[in-house]
């Protein structure tokens, strides 16, 4: 994966890229103005990535009302926040990646007028202010091709993918099935948690129901999965059949999480909402050899009395099945990658998520992973380790010089490049940008998108997300690039390091 070509790597050619993405999400701002001008609406949430954190805090930490719509009062949800909120130890990770993501500067071209029209000939048809329309748009859509075997390519809108975030309707009772839909309708994918508290198939259902808002009537994009990667490998392949059946292809498998770190914030709140409010538990209640093998600890004589354990007459026993299975407390080898691409399939791509070490990367890519999500899970899982953009440079430098040595000797007839994707602080636009210009295909966005639902449910979490998409669009335009293509590391600065002059 990771190719933006014309071709495969095995010369087949590429289907085209569906259309630039028109009105373009920077209208997204203007709309803002017109509804204030018009009908003296204010957003729904604030469009200052900085007060999203504070404006869920107080709204989570309070009762909301129910609303003439329809909407029941929410009870105050202060513990909830903590979860998202919270990070591991003293936190000083999630301080490392702001940091890191702080001490890059864009430097911005001018006078660059965009992309160039196409040739229009005397004898085409061909309307010339459609075509000057569409030049003037920002082409921010990405490619991830897929090796020989996996399938066509993965056609993204725009370089941004919602991450995968669990237990969503701890934060609000529009939960999974509504954020789904609110990215949809942006054209992001939305990656289904194995801690989700809605069922694959319910996400899914969202999806289908749901219409991306561009002019070209595009369908909404098919989910990605994320693994908490389970002991038992027949309940493994049993939920990864039901993440293939809704369409997913590309398979995140969270390797930093098969523990809870310590976080301070969920331990003197006494929460863990897996347990303590038996939620997050959706994917493995609603599967069918989960809930089998639940069944039979009852009748061999478990806390059942000999009767069959069910989620619904023995929620305790249910979840804390469940978690083991999900959080073992131990990793996996490398080696057993291989029992994931049998269950996941050729025509799949699998990513490891959580890679920060670049020998990690190329382990990965060793043992037959399509790509890596270079990630520390946004600070969540270890109290004083390094900014993730810190390694990003560092990982994309020992992949790529691998595959160039690879090619200088023959030995990458048929691979696609390694697809590298960045998670961890990704705030506003200028975040998106320089993470891309060092490397990145795409990048995933959590925290914002969650504090926006808690705010105002699926229409928070959807202005969230296209209060970055502005930001990246508009940033995109300022800077001088019409494309993902023009980023690149001569477009940054950091601190005080020479700049190279790029013409």
């Amino acid at each position: 994966m990771g190719q933006d070509d014309n071709k495969t790597a095995g010369n087949e050619p590429l289907p085209p890229q569906p259309p630039i993405r028109d009105p373009p999400y920077a209208e997204y701002q203007y709309n803002i103005y017109r509804a204030h001008l018009m009908a003296d609406q204010l957003p729904v949430a604030t469009t200052n990535p900085y007060l999203l954190e504070e404006q869920a805090r107080k709204i989570m930490s309070k009762e909301v009302a129910a609303t003439e719509d329809g909407q029941a009062a929410i009870p105050p949800r202060p513990d909830a926040f903590g979860y998202i909120a919270g990070g591991a130890g003293a936190g000083t990770t999630m301080e490392a990646n702001r940091r890191a993501l702080d001490s890059w500067a864009l430097v911005p071209r001018m006078m660059r007028t965009g992309r160039p029209l196409p040739k229009i000939e005397d004898n085409e048809a061909t309307d010339a202010n459609a075509a000057a329309a569409t030049a003037a748009l920002r082409d921010l859509r990405v490619r991830l091709c897929l090796g020989p075997g996996r399938g066509p390519p993965i056609d993204l809108a725009n370089p941004v993918v919602m991450a995968p975030v669990g237990v969503q309707c701890s934060y609000h009772p529009d939960r999974e099935v509504g954020v789904a839909a609110a990215c949809a309708e942006l054209g992001v994918p939305f990656t289904i948690s194995t801690a989700s508290s809605s069922s694959i198939e319910e996400i899914k259902a969202s999806l289908d129901d749901t219409s991306t808002e561009d002019s070209a009537g595009s369908p909404s994009p098919a989910p990605w999965y994320q693994l908490y990667w389970p002991e038992d490998d027949t309940i493994t392949a049993s939920v990864l059949q039901r993440a293939r059946a809704a369409g997913a292809r590309i398979l995140l498998v969270t390797a930093d999480t098969f523990t809870l770190s310590w976080r301070p914030m969920d331990l003197d709140a006494g929460y863990l909402p897996f347990i303590t409010t038996n939620k997050g538990n959706a994917i493995g209640y609603s599967d069918p050899v989960f809930r089998k093998k639940l069944a039979k600890s009852g009748q061999d004589g478990g806390d059942g009395g000999g009767d069959d354990i069910t989620p619904e007459n023995n929620p305790l026993k249910a979840s804390l099945g469940w978690t083991s299975q999900v959080f073992p407390r131990h990793g996996r080898p490398w080696s057993d990658l291989a029992i994931l691409r049998k269950l996941w399939g050729d025509d799949g791509a699998i990513l490891i998520k959580g890679i920060q070490h670049p020998d990690d990367a190329l382990l990965a890519r060793q043992y037959g992973a399509d790509g890596v999500v270079v990630s520390n899970h946004g600070g969540r899982q270890v109290d004083g380790a390094v900014g993730s953009l810190e390694m990003l440079p560092e990982v994309v430098a020992a992949v790529r010089d691998a595959e160039a040595r690879e090619a200088r000797e023959k030995e990458s007839i048929g691979k696609q490049p390694f697809t590298i994707l960045f998670d961890s602080g990704i705030r506003t636009g200028s975040d998106v940008v320089k993470a891309l210009c060092l490397g990145a295909q795409a990048v995933l966005v959590g925290r914002p998108v969650i504090y926006g639902l808690g705010i105002a449910g699926r229409k928070g979490a959807k202005h969230a997300m296209a209060s970055l998409l502005a930001d990246l669009d508009q940033t995109m335009n300022l800077i001088g690039c019409s494309s993902i293509a023009d980023l690149g590391p001569h477009m940054l600065r950091k601190g005080g390091a020479p700049f190279k002059v790029s013409l």
